[in-house]
């Protein structure tokens, strides 16, 4: 499948977002979630964080499948998800 790569100007936490598109003339909407990961501790340093990361991304929604990891900041780490289309 193509990606459209779409610019979100905020990121707020469990920010969900829907958007309808035409394929072939038939409508779909996609549905997208943005998660805010914050760093436990003051400063972990980079292992650290790759855990807090994996646990993150393996406790979630199965429903939901993770598609982009954001820059990194001091305190946290943004997650995209994409919610599965059921191809049944």
């Amino acid at each position: 499948m193509r990606e459209i790569v779409l610019s979100i100007p905020t990121l707020e936490a469990e920010q969900n977002i829907e958007i309808d598109v035409r394929i072939n003339g038939r409508k779909r909407t996609i549905k997208y979630r943005v998660e805010i990961i914050g760093w436990n501790g003051t400063e972990p340093n980079s292992e650290e964080k790759v855990i807090v990361l994996k646990h993150a991304i393996a406790e979630y929604d199965k429903d939901w499948e993770l598609i982009q990891i954001g820059a990194p900041t001091k305190n946290n780490i943004p997650l995209m998800f994409r919610k599965k289309q059921n191809t049944a």
